[in-house]
């Protein structure tokens, strides 16, 4: 898939389902749950604390398995080395905490799909002139709609990502103030869920998350 067309699949589907901490043994599962509900973005976050392994063994078996039918990235991306990982495992798009220059440039040359994390107008511009292709405002939720519509106002040819706290009954409320699309965590993949194999209720997450995009085109 080229970037143009990841580009596309993020503009249409719009939600981010990020999966964060989940042993390699419970990614086939989680990834039939959310498709089956209708997902098809997965972000899959690096983790700081316990190292890359389980995160790198996903993205396999999302390349390996799921490339078909989910379009997939990594997430809490800090380092150029991340991102020359990442794509050697099929990677197409990058999802950051932060606006770092040198990531965004080693996604594009990468001929991935930048999406920095940013909280204030000054970051959304510098992640902008850097290359981002999506800004992603983080932590959204914190701040709530009312503070991406006035960041979003004077920078209305920025593409904004809502992230942290949104679920589906604040989604529309994103929505009406600039977010094109929205990175969903627990609300969406519960880790609990996931331990418990309750995947059946990560699939009915899945639905309602999908009927609530559906909603903003009714």
């Amino acid at each position: 898939m080229s970037r143009a067309q990841v580009i596309e699949a993020i503009e249409t589907h719009k939600v981010f389902a990020i999966v964060r901490g989940i042993a390699p043994v419970h990614i086939r599962p989680t990834m039939e749950a959310l498709y089956n509900g209708g997902i098809r973005l997965v972000e899959v976050t690096f983790d700081r604390e316990n190292g890359d392994g389980d995160t790198l063994a996903a993205l396999k078996i999302l390349r390996d398995e799921f490339s078909d039918r989910l379009v997939f990235g990594a997430g809490t991306v800090t380092s150029v080395g991340q991102v020359e990982q990442v794509k050697a495992l099929g990677a197409q798009f990058i999802v950051s905490p932060d606006c770092n220059p040198e990531v965004i440039a080693a996604t594009r040359k990468a001929e991935m799909v930048s999406l920095p994390g940013v909280l204030t107008p000054t970051e959304a511009l510098v992640a902008h002139h850097a290359g981002a292709d999506f800004i992603k405002l983080f932590p959204g939720g914190v701040f709530g709609p009312g503070y991406l519509k006035a960041v979003s106002a004077p920078l209305s040819d920025l593409k904004f990502i809502a992230v942290g706290g949104v679920d589906e009954n604040n989604l529309a409320d994103f929505s009406e103030v600039g977010a094109m699309g929205f990175g969903i965590g627990s609300n969406l993949v519960n880790n609990k869920l996931v331990e418990a194999n309750d995947f059946d209720a990560i699939y009915r997450n899945a639905c309602r998350f999908k009927q609530a995009i559906d909603s903003l085109r009714s």
